[in-house]
């Protein structure tokens, strides 16, 4: 079973910028619940947070696994492949890693300079969690 729910699925310009015959990728993201790794007791995660390694802090949320935010967004392209030595969960080279609150709030025209710098330049903010 996989801790992502996908949330959209857009076409982003491959090299970060959209011109005439350019190539285009799809850029996936995909959110992970707050009740993933949540330290929250009855959650299932009293033995610790298995996603802690490749993923921002877990979340504190109610006896239901509930808290305003996600945990995480992740960012991913129909090429990134999911399952390393690490996780089988953990995405490979990942476009950008964000927090659940973060990603909220983001607007639309910042969240995309994001995604088509990282685009552009070849992944130097993917793991920024801001």
């Amino acid at each position: 079973m996989s801790i992502y729910a996908t949330l959209w699925t857009l076409k982003f310009p491959h090299q970060g910028r959209a011109h005439l015959d350019c190539d285009w990728v799809r850029v996936r993201a995909q959110g992970v619940p707050s009740h993933i790794g949540s330290p929250t007791p009855g959650l299932g995660y009293e033995d610790g947070d298995p996603y802690g390694a490749f993923l921002p802090p877990p979340l504190e949320t109610n006896k239901h696994g509930e808290h305003e935010f996600m945990r995480a967004v992740v960012f991913v392209t129909e090429q990134t492949s999911k399952g390393t030595e690490r996780s089988p969960q953990e995405y490979v080279d990942p476009l950008l890693v964000r927090t659940g609150e973060a990603y909220a709030r983001l607007t639309f025209e910042e969240l995309h300079r994001h995604l088509c710098d990282t685009l552009r330049n070849d992944g130097d903010h993917r793991h920024s969690s801001d």
